[in-house]
């Protein structure tokens, strides 16, 4: 239903049939399919090394305009019917909204409700709303009922579903005192990311002290529902210290941006707030006895938020990078990584912390570190006496203590066979075990 340039029509209805011919008739010359998403796909974390982490968009695209397509997604621009959820849900910021960009739409609430609190407004409702169902039942309530209260502050964007969490914590920072979002009683495609962006916004908001239900959707086609929806959202006090910064930068800056101005404007703020499942923000827990520093988290992870040390065996995080996507969950072969979903509002300026660190193993012929020492080992002790490599000679285990140039000399110098192996023994078929029970006698 939300496609541009179609027309739909119910065949069982002869009239629809008709209008849908009458107004294609007037349809004439070229057709430009609007692009709503501008996609960066270097900064995707779909996957890697065909492993899969975030899949947030495809998970809530209504028209099945994105698809894998290697380490990243690809969303076809002429299926894309412009809601916006990928955007919004996106934790990189690699799809985002084309026009209004979401700084945008962030400079427009500051200078909004600026205003609103210079004219002496208080207790301001921030009302998102759509061009086409929204602004009608405004309209509606303006010719044929009261209109609109007088402390709801209306907001056109292009659909409903594009409102991402941004703007609601910036509309709480910048003085509001709620945020509704108008949708229709039935929706033209499922608005599953709308859904989440409100459950993800309410328990941040209740934690740092704004009490009561501060964001929620209005669900209703009817003017009369909607006038009584917004005289019954009741008294909410908004933060007495509004914050009047400038938002810039991508959608994820301005996202963190507009948390830390909120953690500034509440009324009481913590620094750790617990999040749902799927949030794009959280830290990560290792189980530090099961981890071999592989490090192959570190080269999965799509944003850098774990990182190592080129001159020793490191393993550190920085969760103000971390976006939850679960490449480092389920690239680890240990499986000693679990994902933790929650902010922290000290992130930001908190130093990578180490979560493992160990002594580096040194080659025992010429000092080179090439290695981690418990890890180099535990070879030793799993193939000592259990290999044909190292059954006849103690001098041999040396051998794994040693770096990868050191091991080719001393190869070398032994003149050690490494195909010398022992000759395995026939390999056993059907044929080997009829003879046996033919042998003993056995039917």
């Amino acid at each position: 239903d939300l496609r541009d340039g179609y027309l739909r029509a119910d065949p069982g209805d002869p009239a629809t049939v008709l209008r849908a011919v009458l107004k294609a008739r007037d349809l004439t010359g070229t057709f430009d399919k609007p692009r709503y998403i501008t996609f960066s796909e270097e900064l995707c974390a779909h996957s890697r090394s065909r492993i899969v982490g975030c899949r947030r968009c495809l998970d809530l695209c209504p028209t099945g305009a994105i698809a894998p397509a290697g380490d990243h997604v690809a969303i076809d621009a002429h299926i894309c019917a412009g809601c916006g959820q990928c955007a919004a849900a996106c934790p990189t910021g690699a799809a985002s909204y084309a026009l209004p960009p979401s700084d945008a739409l962030l400079r427009k609430l500051r200078v909004l409700l600026g205003t609103y609190r210079e004219a002496g407004g208080k207790q301001g409702v921030v009302m998102f709303h759509d061009a086409e169902h929204g602004l009608a039942l405004i309209e509606a309530l303006a010719r044929h009922g009261n209109g609109l209260p007088a402390n709801v502050l209306p907001v056109e964007v292009n659909e409903i579903t594009q409102v991402g969490l941004e703007a609601v914590a910036a509309a709480h920072a910048y003085g509001a005192s709620a945020v509704r979002l108008l949708t229709r009683a039935k929706a033209r495609h499922d608005i599953a990311g709308l859904k989440k962006t409100i459950e993800l916004a309410q328990p941040i908001l209740t934690e740092l002290g704004f009490a009561g239900a501060r964001v929620e959707a209005i669900e209703t086609d009817d003017p009369d529902g909607l006038d009584e929806a917004l005289r019954g959202i009741g008294s909410l006090d908004p933060t007495l210290k509004p914050a009047t910064f400038v938002p810039t930068g991508n959608k994820r800056e301005v996202m963190r941006l507009a948390l830390r101005e909120l953690h500034a404007a509440a009324p009481s703020p913590i620094d750790i707030v617990p999040l749902p499942e799927g949030a794009p923000f959280g830290t990560i827990e290792v189980r530090v006895e099961g981890c071999t520093l592989c490090l192959s988290c570190v080269s999965a992870c799509p944003t850098g938020a774990l990182s190592d040390d080129p001159e020793r065996p490191v393993l550190r995080f920085a969760e103000d990078a971390c976006v939850q996507c679960g490449l480092c969950k389920a690239t680890c072969p240990e499986k000693v990584i679990s994902l933790k979903p929650q902010i922290d509002f000290r992130a930001a300026t908190a130093l990578a912390r180490v979560i493992k660190q160990e002594e580096p193993a040194e080659c025992i012929r010429c000092g080179k570190p090439f290695g981690v020492k418990s890890s180099v080992e535990r070879v030793v002790a799993k193939l000592e006496g259990k290999h044909w490599m190292f059954k006849d000679s103690k001098k041999r285990l040396d051998v794994i203590r040693m770096c990868e140039d050191c091991r080719v000399a001393v190869m070398a110098e032994e003149q050690f066979d490494p195909f010398g192996a022992p000759k395995r023994p026939p390999v056993r078929t059907t044929e080997d075990y009829l003879r046996e029970r033919e042998q003993k006698g056995e039917s």
